[in-house]
C-alpha cells in the first residue's frame, strides 16, 4: 500500500480523458461522444496541455505515480499525439521512476504498428475493453468488435511488447447463462492477462439500456455467476483485491488503487474529474466542462465546477473508496487523508461491526465478506 508521499500529502496521479468513440454503447454512461469525421487531435492535445498548466500551481513539486488515458476510446489517437502530451507532462511534473502509464483500448481500433508505437513512447500498461468473447453478447452490447478481433487484440498487444495487460470483462449480460459466463472467464484466463476487471452489467441512467431495458438474468443466475467466477479466478491465480478487480502477483492497477486508497489526482480533458488535498489538509474535488466542442472553445472555461468537502461529507467520500478494497486501508490513513479524527465516527464504525459488515476497525478499516456483498448498506450508514 502507498502511504503519504514525501510532502505528507497522498500520492498523486493524473487522469486524461479522450472523449470520442466510434460508436456509443447502449450501456455506457461515461462522457463519450461519437465523431462524424476526422478527430481534432492536435487541437485537443493543445487544450489538454493548457488545461494541465492551470492545474500546476496546486501540485507544484509533487511526484506523479501514474497516468491513465481513459475515454471514450483513447486508442483512436495516434502515438505521436499522445507522445506530445506525455512530453509536455514530463516537462512540467516529476515522474516517479516506476510510473505506470495506462491506455484504454478497444479491440476494433488495434493496429500492430500503432500499438508498437504506443509502447515506444512509454505507455507500459494496456486496458483492453473486451466485455465478452461471445458474438451474440458483443452484438447485444453494441460493441464494434467480434470475438476473433478480441483474441487478435491481445495477441497484437503482446507482440507490441506489452507485458502488463488488463482485460475488461462483464457478466450478467442480456440472456447470459452461467455456462456462457464461465466460458468468457475461461477464455480470458487462457489469454493470461496480468489483471482482470470483471464486473456486472448495471443499467445506468441516461443510457439506451436504461430507457429500453434488455432482459437480464434472474438474481439466482447472477449469484451463481458471481460465485463460480470468483472461484475460477482464484483457482487460476487471480487474487481479488477490490470489488471487481483481480490481479496476479504484483500487478494490481496502481492508478485505480490510488483512487480507492483516497490518493490525489488531477483530471484533464472534457468531463475529467480531479481530487486534491490542500496544504491545510482540506480536500477539494473539481470537474471540467463535458462537451468536447465546449472544451475546444477558447471562450469557454475548462473548469466547470469545484467543491471543498465539508467535515460531514468526508467520512462517506473516504469510505466509499476505501471499503471497495478487500484489505481495506490502515485506520491511520483516515486522519492522514481527511484531516478528521476517526474517533468522530467511532459509534458508526462500531455499529457496522455489530451488523457484521465491518471488521474490528482499530488498526484496519476493512469490510467483512458480508460487507463487500452488501456494500451499499454499509456505506449508507455514513451518509
Amino acid at each position: 500500500m502507498s502511504g503519504a508521499g514525501e510532502s505528507g500529502l497522498p500520492p498523486l496521479a493524473a487522469y486524461v480523458h479522450i472523449p470520442w468513440c466510434v460508436r456509443k454503447c447502449p450501456y455506457c454512461d461515461f462522457n463519450s461522444h461519437t465523431y462524424d469525421s476526422g478527430l481534432p487531435e492536435a487541437e485537443y492535445i493543445d487544450a489538454l496541455i493548457a488545461d494541465l498548466e492551470l492545474e500546476l500551481p496546486q501540485v507544484h513539486g509533487r511526484e506523479l505515480v501514474s497516468i491513465f488515458f481513459g475515454g471514450g476510446t483513447p486508442s483512436l489517437f495516434s502515438a505521436a499525439s499522445l507522445d506530445r502530451l506525455l512530453q509536455a507532462m514530463q516537462q512540467r511534473l516529476r515522474f516517479a521512476g516506476d510510473i505506470e502509464i495506462t491506455l484504454e483500448a478497444n479491440p476494433g481500433t488495434f493496429e500492430q504498428a500503432k500499438f508498437r508505437d504506443y509502447r515506444a513512447i512509454g505507455i507500459n500498461r494496456l486496458s483492453i475493453g473486451i466485455q465478452s468473447f461471445n458474438p451474440e453478447h458483443l452484438k447485444a452490447l453494441g460493441r464494434i468488435h467480434d470475438d476473433s478481433e478480441a483474441l487478435a487484440a491481445v495477441d497484437m498487444a503482446r507482440r507490441a511488447g506489452f507485458d502488463n495487460l488488463n482485460l475488461d470483462l462483464m457478466h450478467g449480460l442480456p440472456g447470459q447463462s452461467l455456462a456462457q459466463a464461465r466460458a468468457d472467464i475461461d477464455q480470458a484466463i487462457a489469454l493470461g492477462p496480468e489483471h482482470l476487471s470483471w464486473y456486472q452489467l448495471t443499467l445506468e441512467p441516461n443510457t439506451v439500456f436504461y430507457s429500453r431495458p434488455p432482459q437480464l438474468p434472474e438474481d439466482e443466475v447472477l449469484w451463481d455467476i458471481q460465485e463460480a467466477g470468483q472461484a475460477r479466478l482464484a483457482e487460476a491465480g487471480y487474487a481479488q483485491y477490490e470489488i471487481s478487480a483481480y490481479a496476479r502477483g504484483g500487478r494490481r492497477a496502481r492508478h485505480n488503487l490510488n483512487y480507492w486508497q483516497y490518493g490525489d489526482f488531477i483530471g484533464i480533458g472534457a468531463g475529467a474529474h480531479g481530487k486534491l488535498t490542500q496544504p491545510d489538509g482540506t480536500v477539494e474535488r473539481n470537474w471540467k466542462t463535458r462537451q468536447p466542442k465546449d472544451y475546444l472553445n477558447p471562450q469557454t472555461p475548462w473548469l466547470a465546477g469545484s467543491k471543498r468537502l465539508s467535515a460531514e461529507e468526508l467520512p462517506f467520500d473516504f469510505l466509499m473508496n476505501a471499503l471497495r478494497l478487500v484489505e481495506g486501508v490502515p485506520s491511520a490513513w483516515y486522519q492522514q487523508r481527511t484531516g478528521q479524527s476517526l474517533a468522530a465516527i467511532a459509534p458508526l464504525l462500531d455499529k457496522a461491526v455489530q451488523r457484521g459488515l465491518l471488521e474490528p476497525w482499530q488498526q484496519q478499516l476493512r469490510p467483512t465478506e458480508q460487507g463487500r456483498l452488501f456494500l451499499n448498506d454499509l456505506l449508507e450508514m455514513f451518509l
